[in-house]
């Protein structure tokens, strides 16, 4: 997969634009959260005022009914900022959340629909990572982003203008540091944006490693590999540390900048303030309400610089999110023929396929030679019949397959269901009359009842029963804890492989589809097994169009058509008898393995 290039800018409004338009639902409490935001940067910054008018009026010159009505109204503010404080965080979190809830199922939508191709040059584990940890921190633009820095920026110049209204001598002493402050903020902004984008990088990689290996972790086990693996994920995690201690190393330089620029201004302050209380120029209420509000003009600008850094990260990862919604890598679904009424009937028109598309072969320099995996194919299934496809690995045979499914687009030529191009049929109607058992049974962590429906509401527990019946898996199932309601765990660890390829029976069985593809199915299992799914593949081939894909010749020899594939070939046409007086590559095959079932 390419490297993204992302920006990381802080203001990409385009970005920006786009992430605020799925507050759209949420109007009413985004409205108010921006309106509390704009309530609270000018209701902090009179505190100091109420200080500095009481200490002057009621202090100095003591006036204790005075002092008690400042106090309480000094209370009543806090309170009252307290209040508005918590419905502003509350309701900003809310809408994060709300929103990368409505983003996170927008985004496995769209993944769930994209070709398989993407999926193919994709790691799994990079998908992960955009779909969970990349939307957590959007999540951050609501609670510590263009809001809340917007309303930090407007409270800034509210106590800039007030402390100017007071005393323009003091404010200019207070702000006298405020240019090294600005410098600072910029370098740690620069470097911080850097690490973080590298933190991100580096998680991706650590989901990507980590969902791979706990994945294939039986085969680094089988070849003895945990010793290297647990190397090369040291190296990764190595990695990863490092770029969160790299930001992590940037604010512990930052923050005691921020703090002894804050110490400065508040020392010079003081230097300069009690020199004018003893002079008389300069009131005592004044310095402490300046003193005040540096503190609350240098925290903002500190967390400023942190917000600003949420903020980027947050442009990152939305810009990467988005990368995942503009692709585009979708089998083209224009057709509008429903495929309800489906025969069966499967024509292949000289079909030419390459898993690497035109276009890419053109940008890569090489237009003219394609790796062609399938190569002039023609081939006629009649409505209910059965074609076994058989040769070496790689001849295509699963090609053929993924694209009588429309799982992939071939580049040339035409296919045909019941005399209409394949793309003529709506996409969703067509795969429903297709079912697919693989050799490699994918089941869910979940019930054998759930598997088998993959929760279709409109199959029922008593078609699920009579599917299994049928395809002659009742019984094994009937003797599982809680029978249909056993909880196969992940990738089906708690059955067999024979009982999990019985379990995919099923689910082709129960969804009745007119074309029946069975890949490999009995390629990698016990001899008992064997026997019981052979059964089922005679029940579910049943007025079915059939295409079946095996290495093992014994298994399709009543197949009414057979293909030989070799290198994206059709080399051979026929059935079982018609093959071997042709004296070629399938009686070859033939007798290899009826010479080994005897040996």
């Amino acid at each position: 997969m390419a490297k993204q290039n992302v920006s990381g800018k802080a203001f990409d409004f385009p970005i920006l634009k786009r992430i605020y338009r799925f507050t759209l639902p949420y109007k009413k409490p985004f409205v108010i959260s921006v309106g509390l935001t704009l309530f609270l940067a000018v209701l902090s910054p009179v505190r100091p005022i109420l200080v500095q008018y009481t200490v002057d009026h009621y202090i100095l010159h003591p006036n204790e009914q005075g002092l008690i009505n400042m106090t309480l109204l000094m209370i009543g503010l806090l309170l009252l900022q307290s209040l508005v404080q918590y419905y502003h965080t509350f309701l900003t979190n809310w809408i994060g959340q709300v929103v990368i809830k409505d983003l996170r199922v927008k985004l496995f939508n769209h993944i769930s629909r994209l070709r398989l191709k993407y999926f193919d040059n994709t790691p799994i584990g990079t998908l992960v990572t955009r779909t969970i940890s990349d939307l957590e921190t959007i999540a951050d633009i609501f609670s510590e982003g263009l809001i809340v820095i917007f309303g930090d920026l407007l409270q800034l110049i509210v106590i800039v203008v007030f402390m100017f209204v007071i005393d323009w001598r003091l404010a200019l002493i207070s702000l006298s540091t405020m240019p090294l402050l600005v410098l600072a903020t910029r370098v740690f902004q620069k470097g911080i944006k850097e690490a973080f984008r590298d933190v991100r990088t580096q998680v991706a990689a650590l989901n990507t490693f980590v969902q791979e290996h706990i994945t294939g972790m039986n085969i680094v086990q089988i070849f003895n590999r945990e010793k290297e693996e647990m190397k090369r994920f040291e190296a990764i995690n190595q990695k990863h540390m490092k770029a969160h201690i790299r930001s992590v190393w940037y604010y512990s330089i930052f923050f005691p900048v921020v703090e002894l620029l804050t110490a400065t201004s508040i020392g010079l302050l003081v230097w300069w303030g009690s020199k004018g209380v003893v002079q008389e120029h300069v009131s005592l209420g004044n310095v402490i309400a300046f003193i005040m509000y540096i503190s609350m003009l240098f925290r903002p600008i500190r967390e400023l610089a942190d917000k600003f850094n949420t903020l980027q990260m947050g442009m990152v990862s939305s810009e990467r999110v988005f990368k995942v919604l503009d692709t585009n890598e979708f089998i083209p679904d224009e057709g509008k023929v429903n495929a309800n009424d489906l025969k069966g009937k499967i024509v292949f028109e000289n079909v030419w396929f390459s898993y690497a598309d035109l276009q890419e072969k053109q940008e890569n320099g090489n237009p003219q030679n394609p790796e062609w995996v399938l190569k002039n194919i023609n081939f006629t299934v009649e409505p209910g019949k059965t074609l076994a496809l058989v040769g070496a690995t790689g001849a295509g045979k699963s090609s053929i397959i993924n694209l009588v499914g429309r799982l992939y687009e071939f580049q040339k030529g035409n296919i045909l269901i019941d005399d209409i191009n394949i793309r003529d049929y709506t996409l969703d109607s067509l795969r429903r009359k297709i079912a697919i058992v693989l050799q490699d049974v994918f089941l869910f962590s979940d019930t054998i009842a759930n598997n088998i429906s993959l929760r279709d509401p409109s199959i029922t527990m008593d078609q699920i029963v009579e599917a299994a019946k049928a395809v002659g898996a009742h019984r094994f199932i009937e003797k599982l804890p809680g029978q249909y309601h056993f909880n196969v765990m992940e990738r089906g660890a708690m059955l067999s492989v024979g009982q999990r390829q019985l379990i995919s029976f099923i689910r082709a069985y129960v969804f009745s589809p007119r074309i029946l593809i069975l890949d490999e199915a009995t390629s990698s299992i016990d001899s008992e097994s064997e026997e019981l799914i052979q059964e089922a593949t005679q029940q579910l081939t049943k007025n079915r169009t059939s295409i079946v894909i095996a290495h093992r010749l014994a298994t399709i020899q009543n197949a009414d058509k057979i293909i030989v594939m070799d290198h994206g070939e059709k080399m051979e046409e026929g059935n079982h008898q018609e093959l071997l007086r042709k004296n070629g590559m399938y009686k070859h095959l033939y007798e290899i393995q009826f010479s080994k079932t005897h040996i």
